[in-house]
């Protein structure tokens, strides 16, 4: 069969055409397409350029904070800041996308508040690749970074619960605390410009502290708990002082076995930051089993030994006894303050100071120098305890405050601590009930702490 065609006629195919809607998605289309690269072509483009503006905001940042250090330890001068400035930027800036990129430094010193500031701009541009093909060769980046240093120097305090329940049935809990801790130490240290900056005490307590053997000659101890405890005579049938030397008999008071414990002091004084003077101001050397290590009084946080110090205190702690929060938080107040008993560094006057105290426990108060047993939760213990917060809080002044944070690890399905809840200032108390959580509380802490030292 011969295959069959239909003539058209050139006239008949010019109407079709005419009246045919079949080519207009793609002529719609055509239309579109440019706006539509060049939109996606400008998302391209600015990504890029937030990309190189977000790596000159972390060279910026690390440079204000490399130059700080410089100036406040008087590596550079004033006159040089400009130069080191763009010399850690170029070091530190990385990024391939920008081009053209100026860096300024401002240096401006100690003002009224006792701060010093160092602020560095940059500013730059990033070839289009896209949006050149409309008339945009080129967008612009900027950015700037400052840092503060001098007008808030830190003294931190950190009260540490190693009582046998941080151990207790393997419990990882003392291992936490001792990684959190020096993680603390680490991050208080990153923010030091000078040797003053930073100051940390350690405080390690049971049902006693530990103030170290070689404060047995110090004026503030007082003896008569001990020497009652632990004296003899010559004369082993005369039990006191009086009666052996009186029948010829020598006292020996055996001060040599003392291993540094104190307990609380007398009462009122047990919660008040009164200087030891004599009587019940003294704080009493006393026999303890399970006498926690030495507390470490305010050490600079500043060069890499200073915090190895710290560090390596932390890491030695061991635990044993029971919980008196009481005297860890009275003797990590007694840290921060100057003159007896630990004769902390005073502080300049040309300076604003932050006092921390950072409280941690994982138990209830069970005994202290008058009550509990060791072992069942003590009312009256922490009712010594809110007496003494409410003393630091009412030591305030217009220039010198003490904040505290307290920590509560509650793995053990205790009920909340209330008085470790009432210590702690608004929104510086923290519950975990993990053992991991501790690095939690501390790391949250640092970063509190951190931005009272450097400001961007």
């Amino acid at each position: 069969m011969s295959p069959k065609f239909n003539v058209v006629s050139s006239g008949s195919v010019a109407r079709r055409f005419a009246r045919s809607t079949n080519g207009n998605v793609a002529i719609i289309f055509a239309i579109a397409l440019v706006p539509i690269l060049g939109f996606v072509g400008a998302a391209i483009d600015y990504s890029r350029a937030n990309k190189a503006r977000t790596a000159m905001q972390a060279a910026l940042d690390s440079a204000a904070l490399m130059l700080a250090k410089d100036i406040s330890s008087g590596a550079i001068t004033a006159g040089q800041v400009a130069a080191k400035a763009q010399s850690y930027f170029s070091s530190l800036y990385t990024n391939t996308e920008a081009r053209s990129i100026n860096v300024s430094a401002t240096y401006t010193a100690k003002d009224s508040s006792g701060s010093s500031t160092v602020l560095l701009k940059g500013d730059g541009s990033v070839d289009t690749a896209f949006m050149n093909l409309f008339g945009f060769p080129a967008l612009g980046i900027g950015s700037t970074a400052t840092a503060t240093w001098g007008g808030t120097r830190l003294r931190v305090a950190m009260a540490l619960d190693v009582t046998g329940s941080m151990v207790q049935n393997n419990s990882p809990k003392l291992a936490e605390m001792k990684k959190a801790a020096k993680a603390l130490v680490d991050t208080l240290r990153a923010s030091a410009q000078t040797k003053d900056d930073v100051y940390i005490s350690v405080v390690p307590f049971a049902q006693m502290v530990n103030v170290g053997t070689d404060k047995q000659g110090a004026s503030w101890l007082g003896w008569t708990l001990w020497d009652s405890a632990n004296s003899s005579c010559s004369k082993s049938r005369y039990t006191s002082k009086s009666t052996c030397e009186k029948n010829g008999g020598t006292w020996s008071n055996n001060r040599s076995q003392w291993d540094g414990c104190v307990t609380d002091r007398d009462q009122p004084y047990d919660t008040t930051s009164t200087p030891p003077s004599g009587s019940g101001t003294l704080f009493p050397a006393a026999y303890y089993d399970a006498c926690p290590p030495a507390l470490l009084q305010m050490t600079s946080a500043y060069t890499l030994s200073d915090a190895t110090t710290i560090k390596n205190m932390i890491g030695d702690l061991v635990a044993q006894g029971g919980t008196n929060q009481a005297i860890g938080l009275h003797w990590a107040w007694m840290s921060l303050l100057t003159g007896s008993p630990l004769n902390t560094p005073s502080k300049d006057p040309d300076y604003k100071y932050t006092d921390a105290i950072i409280l941690l426990s994982d138990g209830l108060n069970t005994k202290d120098r008058w009550y509990g047993n060791g072992y069942d939760p003590s009312p009256q213990v922490d009712a010594r305890q809110k007496l003494l917060c409410d003393n630091i809080r009412a030591s305030a002044t217009n220039t010198s405050r003490t904040v505290i944070y307290t920590i509560q690890v509650n793995t053990d399905g205790d009920p909340e601590s209330a008085i470790l809840k009432y210590c702690a200032d608004s929104g510086n108390f923290f519950a975990t009930t993990t053992a991991s959580g501790i690095s939690s509380a501390f790391a949250q802490i640092g970063s509190s702490l951190s931005k009272l030292r450097i400001a961007k």
